[in-house]
């Protein structure tokens, strides 16, 4: 798994060994990152799900302003603290040892929105549904914001969530993304 465009284009980031995690195949991030290329400069980027870091990682690459790498796993947080300084991409990164659930409630108390939210939770648990849910209770995202959702097929993320609707699907075999963005008013 390697960065596919930028300042870190071509640098191989590690994974954990484990089959506890599930990288963002390149196929499948490269067409993710075609769709949302445009919103990536100047970013504030939050990634519930971090694993590796790699989808954090791209945009940071790519001009994002700010990532915060969300993850509970202490193996993954060490990788993700490797493949940043591989990429030189630590000043603008924030790694948080949490929950998906406890960090989205601390981020409305703290004020906080993004302009890019990804989810790719571990598949059929219910994790992005409930993800999905506080997004939207909360308003999390800002005004032009998206969110992404990596989720297997099988998956039923629905067209609306509150504030927030569906504005792309993509699927590439065992692995479909759902593209969010703020209803019109």
């Amino acid at each position: 798994m390697r960065v596919i465009a930028g300042t870190a284009r071509g640098i191989k980031l590690n994974t954990i060994p484990e089959m506890t995690t599930r990288p963002t195949v390149d196929r499948v991030k490269e067409n993710m990152f075609n769709i949302i290329q445009h919103d990536i400069y100047d970013s504030v980027v939050l990634d519930l799900f971090s694993g590796s870091g790699s989808l954090c990682i791209e945009c940071l690459s790519r001009g994002a302003k700010k990532a915060y790498f969300i993850e509970k796993n202490p193996k993954c947080i060490a990788v993700i603290i490797e493949n940043l300084g591989k990429t030189k991409l630590s000043d603008q990164a924030e790694i948080i040892n949490n929950d998906f659930e406890n960090f989205l409630l601390n981020a409305k108390r703290n004020e906080m929105k993004f302009d890019i939210i990804f989810l790719d939770p571990p598949h059929k648990k219910g994790m992005g549904l409930r993800a999905m849910e506080i997004i939207a209770e909360n308003n999390l995202l800002n005004e032009n914001g998206i969110i992404v959702v990596e989720h297997h097929p099988d998956e039923e993320y629905s067209e609306e969530y509150m504030n927030l609707e569906k504005y792309k699907y993509k699927k590439y075999g065992n692995t479909s993304l759902s593209f969010y963005h703020q209803k019109e008013e």
